[in-house]
């Protein structure tokens, strides 16, 4: 996979296909083959552009798939593949080699940028899910409103507010992640990948809030 657009789209000129460089004399692109990733980053730093084409093509794949493995989204994946690449030829000088090895470095920052990518995607998404915090669920809402026996509609509205007030006192992870599930609609999966949270933290923060949550209500309950 070759690099299929400009590196800085103010200042550097297309770069279409490795293949484009390796006519020129004394095989140029041959020789940068052989550098090292650190050797190549300081070539990157003086605006080599051969340089930034043999390291694309070095660790296009590798920069996708990281974004791909967080993202779960082919085309949010390429675009910050495409963004990692693009930050790199800006700011080359971000890479420190007394730090560490340069592919440890690169697979972090990837992981980084797709993280805030999946982050701003919940951001935009969030206003969706109702919120404890806003009101009741439409479908708690609707409960009570519904029938003619209007006991029972008190009850129910008696239960809303004693669930939104144990809610409140939980940590704002659990408290976030039952509301994902029970109030979003959303899959544990869905939740871990909306909030780049490892699936099995989501397992063990809704099976902590439901205890508490459930504790919550039985106290309320004894103490009445």
């Amino acid at each position: 996979m070759a690099w299929q657009g400009n590196p800085d789209p103010t200042g550097v000129r297309s770069i279409s296909r490795t293949g484009d460089f390796a006519r020129l004399p004394g095989d140029p692109l041959a020789v940068r083959q052989e550098w090292s990733d650190e050797a190549l980053m300081t070539a990157i730093a003086t605006r080599d552009e051969l340089a930034f084409v043999v390291l694309y093509d070095r660790y296009a794949g590798l920069v996708y798939s990281t974004s791909l493995r967080v993202l779960a989204d082919t085309g949010l994946a390429e675009d910050t593949a495409q963004d990692v690449f693009i930050r790199l030829w800006r700011r080359p000088q971000a890479f420190i080699a007394e730090r560490g090895r340069f592919i440890t470095w690169l697979v972090s920052v990837t992981r980084n940028r797709a993280v805030d990518e999946l982050r701003a995607r919940g951001r935009r998404q969030r206003r969706e899910v109702p919120s404890m915090e806003t009101g009741d669920p439409p479908q708690w809402n609707q409960l009570a409103a519904t029938g003619d026996d209007p006991l029972a509609a008190a009850q129910v509205r008696e239960i809303c507010v004693r669930v939104r007030a144990a809610l409140c006192d939980l940590p704002a992870g659990q408290k976030r992640a039952l509301e994902l599930a029970y109030f979003g609609g959303l899959t544990q999966q869905e939740i871990a990948a909306r909030t780049g949270e490892p699936l099995g933290t989501i397992k063990t923060r809704i099976r902590l809030g439901m205890r508490k949550l459930r504790r919550a209500l039985q106290d309320e309950k004894q103490e009445d």
